[in-house]
């Protein structure tokens, strides 16, 4: 998901944000929401860009993450626009949403914490920047094409 390392979230603030103007006295974000206001983070605000953000998952190899990309194009696949759970939800039923969208993960690192900031950013990015969820499918139906027009060239030759 390209449209990732254009949102981030900022220790100390709710919500996300889009990233406008990096720059040497910090960046300046806007933020996701109807009020759409624009502020500057300086060189000391910790800015998380949603790209680089992974959940921790079990597994045996080096591999023991998941992009936060991965986990949220799995919400949307299993949930669409209709969240079943609430993130103020109790610890259960929070664990029993993160297990059927990520069933490996890492039950002893991802905090309820973790599933209720996944929950809300995954509302907000709905409401205010659905075009992260667009992204995705494009590049499935570009690799599904490709082979099929391979395979109609092979025989030509």
């Amino acid at each position: 998901m390209e449209a990732l390392k254009q949102i981030a979230n900022v220790a100390g603030y709710s919500g996300l944000y889009r990233i406008l103007k990096p720059g040497r006295a910090g960046v300046i974000v806007e933020s996701l929401d109807d009020k759409k206001a624009k502020t500057m983070m300086g060189p000391t605000a910790r800015v998380s860009v949603l790209n680089d953000i992974s959940i921790y998952v079990d597994g045996d190899g080096n591999d023991q993450s998941t992009p936060l990309a991965d986990v949220l194009m799995s919400v949307y696949t299993t949930y669409g626009d209709t969240l079943t759970v609430d993130p103020k939800g109790s610890n259960d039923e929070l664990a029993e949403f993160m297990a059927t969208v990520v069933p490996n993960y890492d039950r002893d690192r991802v905090r309820p914490a973790d599933i209720k900031k996944l929950i809300v950013w995954y509302t907000i990015l709905r409401q205010h920047a659905p075009e992260v969820f667009d992204a995705q499918p494009e590049v499935a139906e570009t690799t599904d094409e490709t082979p099929s027009a391979e395979t109609t060239d092979e025989p030509k030759a």
